[in-house]
């Protein structure tokens, strides 16, 4: 065994405290600080370009990519209608019923389907069942995305991180994961999780307010932010505010004026209005509308755009609706006016939502996140493509417009042949994962550019530039040296509490950086641990990649708990409160298991 650093060693160390960093503090896209690491692995000689690059050819990878666009066939041709009319339907009735049937389907489901596009999917279903139900979505939508972390470690294809975990076992040595290698320890993890899910919901769930609490409906009684112009011909130029009827007979607040480059805040209510001065403005919907209507304001445009088409009519195909940025859009970082957003989708912005917290700056200026709720208003066909869009999430089912049912049985019978065939060891799962997305494409369930807007291309570069800190880590001796002081802190320890101690670890390590880098960095170690313990490595393995992937305690621990956060109008610790339970008995229970499944 080393007992000291080599120079590969310590630069691998210094790479990987980096990259910890990086991971953290979010300065950098995570995909970005994979790619970061692998050049600077290769740039100081730790590894070989053949070898820090194998990743990105690696079997894993691509069944990942077939998983993304089987998901999306099904998808698109209603595969999974059924599902969203058994979840919105009207026989579940209350928030308990709702997550014991989210537990019992969507999980099983999340077993096979990436979670991400399920959660996108599902999210309009479930906030209307919580409109017409009048129960606040903060009830439902935590267990929503709780639901399919759950599903997701039933196989192997349940999640990203499993094919990750399963390509670094397999150049480890210790072997590749079968279909159902874990499925024994996942089933007793989601029947646990299942049932801390529905008798915490009471309790531990807080409640944001009904349904009719949304964007849409809190814009149309408390009003929202939003930026006007003073057009042509408006009877406020040349008034003051307090002079106008603007605040004396409509429930507007002005926050703002801004005169070409000049901005003024309040007190405003002396201040002269001339045409072009663009308010903004603090209304409800219903006297924003009748503002438009009266030609006293008109929604304002971004510098770079050309003036919206006046809604004088709202009622003229217009729809005002919710719409989310998942994980992964393209749109994060930018802002309004960069974007040109009202050319590219032909909506105009009226609001926006971060968590349980509106904006106060200008609109247009306003850089965009992950989880951000934004209220668009636009024609309805403009609406019905978003619905296409990876990009934006439309929080609104519109009944009119479910996807077409004449590739639904052909997408279904496509989907249960790539993962019925692999199970029967006919084909290997790449193999047939790769086939089935031909297939798709083939049959019309899935056209090429779909196909190609269906690939989560941050996640294959993430996933790619990870798998080479666990050859660095093998390679440099440094995987052994780590796994040696740890064992030198538990060799005393009963060999289940020293399980326990991993997973909860890793579990914190996940919270705070990607659950992928999570894995790729604690394998080796966890697989020599093990060793040193005299189990086989492959429960070490086990253990670091459960508790990678059941991630309770944040927000921003896993993508689908940050697709619900800003609908859900959760606050942070909200996460914490109704995901600590489950953690501390998943810390309990998934050790208990990975024991019992190895006999020991």
């Amino acid at each position: 065994m080393p007992s000291l650093l080599t120079p590969g060693a310590l630069i691998t160390l210094a790479v990987l405290a980096l990259s910890v960093v990086l991971f953290i503090s979010g300065w950098l896209a995570p995909e970005v600080t994979g790619l970061l690491a692998v050049g600077l692995l290769m740039a100081t000689g730790v590894l070989k370009p053949a070898e820090a690059l194998e990743g990105f050819g690696s079997p894993a990878l691509l069944t990942l990519i077939g998983l993304f666009a089987l998901a999306a066939g099904l998808f698109r041709s209603g595969g999974l209608d059924r599902l969203r009319g058994l979840i919105g339907s009207d026989a579940v009735r209350s928030p308990r019923r709702m997550i014991l049937l989210l537990s019992a389907v969507v999980a099983p489901v999340s077993a096979f389907v990436p979670n991400t596009p399920i959660v996108a999917s599902l999210l309009p279903v479930v906030e209307g069942w919580c409109h017409r139900r009048r129960i606040s979505p903060s009830k439902v939508l935590l267990p929503l995305s709780f639901a399919t972390v759950l599903g997701g470690t039933l196989t192997l294809l349940g999640s990203s991180v499993n094919l990750l975990a399963s390509e670094v076992s397999n150049k480890l040595g210790y072997g590749a994961f079968g279909l159902f290698s874990f499925t024994g320890i996942g089933l007793g993890v989601w029947l646990g999780g299942s049932l801390g899910m529905v008798l915490l919901a009471d309790r531990f769930l807080p409640d944001r307010g009904s349904n009719d609490d949304d964007l849409v409906g809190s814009f149309s009684r408390s009003g929202y932010l939003t930026e006007v112009q003073i057009p042509r011909g408006s009877e406020l130029v040349g008034q003051s505010l307090h002079g106008s009827r603007l605040q004396r007979r409509f429930d507007v607040d002005v926050l703002e004026l801004h005169r070409g480059q000049e901005r003024f805040l309040p007190p405003l209510a002396d201040r002269r209005l001339m045409l072009g001065d663009r308010l903004v403005l603090r209304c409800t919907r219903d006297d924003l509308l009748r503002l438009q209507q009266e030609h006293t304001v008109v929604l304002a445009p971004t510098p770079e755009e050309e003036p919206a088409l006046d809604p004088a009519d709202p009622q003229n195909g217009q729809r005002m609706v919710e719409v989310l940025l998942p994980a992964g859009s393209t749109l994060t970082g930018d802002c309004l006016r960069d974007l040109r957003f009202r050319q590219r989708y032909n909506a105009t912005v009226l609001a926006l939502r971060r968590g349980n917290a509106v904006l106060r700056e200008r609109l247009g200026q306003a850089v965009l996140r992950e989880g951000d709720v934004l209220l668009l208003q636009g024609p309805k066909d403009a609406i019905r493509g978003l619905q296409a869009n990876n990009d934006l999430v439309v929080l609104e089912q519109l009944e009119d417009d479910l996807p077409t049912v004449s590739r639904k049985r052909v997408a279904i019978a496509i989907a249960v042949l790539a993962i019925l065939l692999p199970g029967l060891k006919l084909l290997p799962l790449v193999a047939a994962v790769l086939l089935g997305t031909v297939a798709m494409v083939a049959t019309g369930c899935l056209r090429p550019g779909e196909l190609q807007r269906a690939i989560r291309l941050d996640v294959i570069l993430l996933l790619g530039s990870l798998a080479s800190f666990s050859v660095a880590l093998e390679k440099t001796g440094l995987a052994e040296i780590l796994a040696a002081s740890l064992l030198g802190s538990l060799r005393n320890w009963p060999l289940y509490w020293a399980l326990v101690a991993v997973f909860l670890f890793t579990t914190l390590l996940t919270e705070v950086m990607s659950n992928a880098a999570t894995v790729a960095m604690l394998i080796p170690v966890a697989a020599k641990l093990a060793v040193g313990l005299g189990i086989p490595p492959m429960a070490g393995i086990f253990t670091v990649l459960f508790g990678a992937s059941q991630s309770f305690l944040s927000p921003v621990g896993y993508q689908t708990n940050l697709m619900v956060f800003g609908p859900g109008r959760y606050r942070f610790l909200d996460v914490a409160r109704y995901g600590f339970p489950l953690t501390l008995m998943m810390s309990l229970l998934v050790p208990w298991l990975v024991l019992l499944q190895f006999g020991l």
